[in-house]
Order: structure tokens, then sequence, then C-alpha cells
């Protein structure tokens, strides 16, 4: 006789309850633990909660691009001003279009604000222009005098030395900054060009600040008439950078055309007549404000794609062989000058090094807008609005109540009608919300996860659906005793049935919340992540927390006895007695003859 085949397990097996409780246990344990090892024991609080400022930028059309304004470029730039202002730590800034022409920015209190709102403000476009002249940007006595610029040289070569405020020194009279200008204006041009890539690196090229009046030397510059040339030089003797007005009405040159800027060293405006645009800031594949280690200095580090890299070392040729301030270029952003250092040879190999007079956060800034400042379009404030603390506190707190409120509700509902069961289901619903508000937690320290209001709905949705999964277990419990079972082998056989309900229900609500994340932006993506994030742990506590439980209260006296407080009382359920057969399986009753009888 062939050996009985071991089959699987029945469907009434008890499994091992104790080990999958010890799995949830180490888990709440590690998660909670690490929330306190990470100092993080409050999630992150969005700007609609904590507070902040909402910018709206609109953006511009400009002259003869009438298609500039596009969905492609209005992505583009959203992508660039998040880089940008999170390059600065804010992590939790949220930027989105909104209509054709305008972009959202929101960014929470205390995360670098006043600072990232001037980064978000800055969203014209980035050039490297030549110097042609520099002055005082302020009415000044002839004497005075500022501290040099920065230098620029190529990668490994030895840094120049400049002051902590980077400047040049002024002309020392309106005539002398007027011939400058003029003879600049009148020299034939030699516009920068993207040129063929050199095939060696540079030498080492040690840049000297510029400390000298803009003298009137000839240089290369762009060609124009002798009225153009004398307007400018009108222009540039006039202006006063230290007011905001005619700093305005000087910005919006086209990158061919020279152009006057204003901008600051250190405390002291200044202001520059810059030739046309040599390098776009879209040339830059990359930028930081790093310490050098061998000089102990601040420096920045830039990286040029292959045709900033052409145009970076012509231009650099070309200004080496000038005088002061006419070797130098500057670095335009909105129009103004952020930095303007000097050079002493060609800078080849698409890598370069600005320094002389940086702290860390000057780098640091300057590199973040050399990284991210060339945005395909121009924006201008439309309007800024800031919330409150108080009234995000208050919001926090309507959420809070509500949830509360619905909290309340369910377990009043589970009390009333499942009575003890109520127990197992509260506890699960305890175990949720602390691997939920854990795990938000340490989401806020590990990728910026901000909880915002719709968040906070979100999780008040999921209580209803992890509710949901305890009601579908305990229906099908009660459904196997009222079959006629006892409760042990009721709990094995109901969680089959209940586990193909309990996944397929999930599962839609996890489908329906990536959908939603995926397809919306800002503050939805906040309900759609945190009811998807709900609705996996609640398959993590029915299947290690709330079967396990209900497996070990079946070996109880007051849940196995039926007790009327239990929730499972046959009597109450309606109960069928017990199904007993009366006759063995395949026999058949003998026929009886009445005749015979």
């Amino acid at each position: 006789m062939a050996a009985p085949k071991k089959g699987r397990r029945p469907t009434g097996a008890q499994g091992r309850p104790g080990r999958a409780l010890a799995i949830i246990l180490i888990a709440m344990v590690a998660l909670t633990a690490g929330m306190f090892v990470s100092k993080q024991t409050t999630p992150r609080l969005g700007i609609d909660l904590a507070g902040g400022t909402s910018i709206t930028l609109k953006a511009k059309s400009e002259p003869g691009k009438p298609d500039a304004i596009n969905e492609t470029n209005m992505n583009t730039a959203v992508g660039i001003i998040e880089r940008r202002v999170n390059g600065l730590g804010v992590s939790e800034a949220e930027v989105q279009t909104q209509g054709r022409d305008h972009i959202i920015v929101n960014i929470p209190k205390g995360m670098n604000e006043k600072q990232a709102r001037e980064q978000v403000g800055t969203t014209a476009q980035l050039y490297f222009r030549p110097v042609l002249a520099f002055a005082d940007g302020a009415p000044a006595a002839p004497e005075s005098t500022q501290s040099p610029s920065p230098s620029a040289s190529g990668s490994g070569a030895p840094k120049a030395e400049g002051s902590k405020s980077p400047s040049a020194t002024p002309s020392s009279s309106a005539t002398s900054q007027g011939r400058a200008v003029s003879e600049a204006l009148k020299a034939p041009s030699a516009t920068p060009s993207p040129s063929a890539s050199e095939s060696k690196k540079a030498d080492d090229n040690k840049a000297t600040p510029s400390a000298t009046p803009p003298a009137a030397t000839p240089s290369a510059t762009p060609s124009g008439d002798a009225a153009a040339a004398a307007d400018l030089q009108a222009k540039f003797a006039a202006l006063d950078c230290t007011d905001e007005k005619q700093r305005a009405a000087i910005k919006g040159a086209k990158p061919g055309e020279p152009t006057l800027a204003c901008g600051k060293r250190g405390n002291a405006w200044g202001k520059w007549v810059l030739g046309p645009a040599a390098v776009e800031g879209k040339d830059v594949k990359s930028a930081k404000g790093v310490i050098d280690q061998q000089a102990g200095a601040w420096i920045v580090t830039m990286n040029f794609n292959d045709k900033g890299a052409d145009a970076f070392a012509k231009v650099t040729g070309e200004l080496a062989a000038k005088q002061s301030p006419q070797n130098q270029f500057a670095i335009v952003l909105d129009g103004d000058v952020v930095s303007d250092p000097s050079v002493s040879g060609a800078i080849l190999g698409g890598n370069a090094q600005i320094s002389g007079g940086f702290n860390q956060q000057s780098a640091q800034d300057l590199g973040n807008m050399l990284s991210y400042g060339a945005l395909p379009l121009s924006f201008s404030e439309d309007s800024v609005t800031t919330v409150t603390a108080a009234l995000g506190g208050e919001q926090l707190k309507a959420g809070l109540i509500a949830g509360a409120i619905g909290l309340l509700l369910v377990v009043i509902y589970l009390v009333v009608y499942y009575r003890g069961l109520a127990l197992v289901a509260i506890v699960s619903l305890m175990v949720s919300a602390i691997l939920t508000y854990t795990i938000m937690a340490l989401l806020g320290k590990g990728i910026g996860f901000a909880l915002n209001l719709p968040a906070v709905c979100g999780a008040i949705v999921a209580i209803g659906i992890t509710a949901d999964s305890f009601i579908v277990y305990f229906e099908r419990i009660r459904d196997e005793i009222r079959e006629g079972r006892t409760l042990r082998p009721a709990v094995e056989r109901a969680w089959p049935r209940a586990r193909r309900t309990i996944l397929v229900s999930d599962f839609v609500s996890f489908l329906a919340a990536a959908v939603l994340f995926i397809v919306t932006v800002g503050k939805v993506q906040g309900f759609a992540f945190t009811l998807g994030l709900t609705t996996l742990l609640d398959v993590v506590v029915v299947f290690l927390f709330t079967k396990p439980i209900m497996t070990l209260l079946a070996r109880t006296n007051f849940f196995a006895s039926g007790h009327p407080w239990s929730g499972l009382d046959p009597k109450r359920l309606g109960a069928k007695p017990p199904l007993r057969r009366s006759r063995r399986a395949g026999s058949a009753p003998v026929p009886v003859d009445s005749k015979e009888a």
C-alpha cells in the first residue's frame, strides 16, 4: 500500500501568532527609536499648518518672442526654481504652475524664508558679459576707494587674493568715466563667440585683483555710431545706482547689446558698462561654493558644457590681454551684477574657479545662482501672501478635532455592534496610528515630507478604511459561527475569505491614491500620499496584528464560550445546531417488505 501523501496544512491551522506579533512589535520599537535618534519627534508641517509665504510669479512676454510662454518653458522654469530654492535647504517648498502663465512658490516658515524669497524673485536669465567700464554707483568724493574685485582662474590654478567685499576702484571723476566709455564704444566690435574646443588644459592662471579706475584704453567692444556712444556715455555718467527707480529703468537689455548695470560690492553700490553677453547661464553645467583645502578660503567652482567651455575660453583669452577693469567679466542675473572677477589668461577645459573675498554664505549663494539661474522666461512678482503660524495652528487644531470626532464615532459603533471585538479593533487602530505617526516623522527628516491639511484629511479617511478591514474579518467569523462552528475553527476558516476581500479593497484604494498622486500637483499630492501610506499600513496591521490577536483570543474562555459581551454569542447570532450525520457515508437503507412484517 502506498504511503499517504502529505497534504497542505488544513484551513483551520492555527499558525504561529506569536511570531507575527513579535515582528510588528519590533517594527514599532525600531521606528520609535529611529524617531528619537534622528531628533525628529514630530512630523514636519506644511505652509498651511506651520505658516510661511506664498509667492505668485507671472511670466512676461519678451519682445519678438510671443510664443515663449508655453507649457514646456513653464515646466522648465518650475524645475529650475524648485532646485534653486531647495538648494538653500528649503526641502518643503512647493513650486507649481497655475494656469497658463503663473507659478506658485510656497516657502514654509523658518526654512531660510528670506533668502529663498530673494532668489525666487531673481528669475531672469543669467549672462556673462565683458566689463567695459566701472565707477562708483553713488555720488561720492573723488578720493573714495573700494577694495579689489574677485578673480577667476582655471581649475588647479593658484588662487588670487581678494578682499571680503570685492569691488573695484571708481574713476576719479565723471569726465574720466565718460572718456572710458566713449573710447570703449568707438573701438571695433569683437564680441566673443563660441569657438572650437581647445585640445589641452589651461596653464596655471593666477588672476590679479582689479583695483584701478577705468582707464581710457581702447578695447574690443560692440560697434555703434557716435550718437549711440554719446547716449550711453551720458546715461552712464548720470546713473545713480542708489536710486531704485534708476536701477529698474536700465534693466531689460537684449543679450547682443551693450548695457548699463548696477550691483553691490560689499555695502557699496557700483555701476558698469557691459558688452554683449559672451556666455549664457544655460551653458553652466554646475557650480557650487566650496572651501579650498589648501588656502582655507571659500571659492566658487564652475563647470561649463561644451558650448560654454569654448565661449568661456575665448572671452577669457581676450579679456586677459586688457587692463583693469576691462580684463573682468560680469556675472549678470536679473540685470544686476552679482560678481565681476578679473582674469589674467585664457581658462580652458570648461572648469573655472572664482576666488577672493568670499565667506561661506556668499560663495554658496553665488554657486546656487550660477547653477540654477538660467530660466527660459522672465517673471515678475504678482503677489506675496504670508500665512501666520497662528492661522496654521487653528487649521491644524480643526483637522485634529475632525479626526477625533471621526475616531470617536467609529469606536462607538464598534462597541455597540461588536462589543468585546471592539477592543481588538481599537487596539489595532492604535497600532496603525503609531506606525503612521512614526513613519511620517521619519519621512520629514528623510525626504522632506511636510504634513499639510489635505494630508491630515487623508489620514482621517484612512480611519474608515482600516476599520472596514476589521469589520470584514469580524463578519466572516460570525458567518462561520452561524454555521454551527466553534470559535477556534471559525477564526481560521474565516481568514482566507476575509483576506481576499481585504486585499482587493486595499488594492483599489492604493491604486486610486497612486493615480491621484501622479496626475495632481501641490497639496492634493499630500492627500494622495497619506492615503496610500495608510492603506499599505492597513494590510500590515491586519496581517501581523489583528489576525494573530484573534487567534490568541479564540483560546480564551471569555470569547470561546460565546459570552454575551464578547460579540460572538451564538444565540445572538442565530447559530444553527451542529450538523451530525446518523448514517455512515456510502451505506444504503435496507428495504422492508410490509407483508413479511
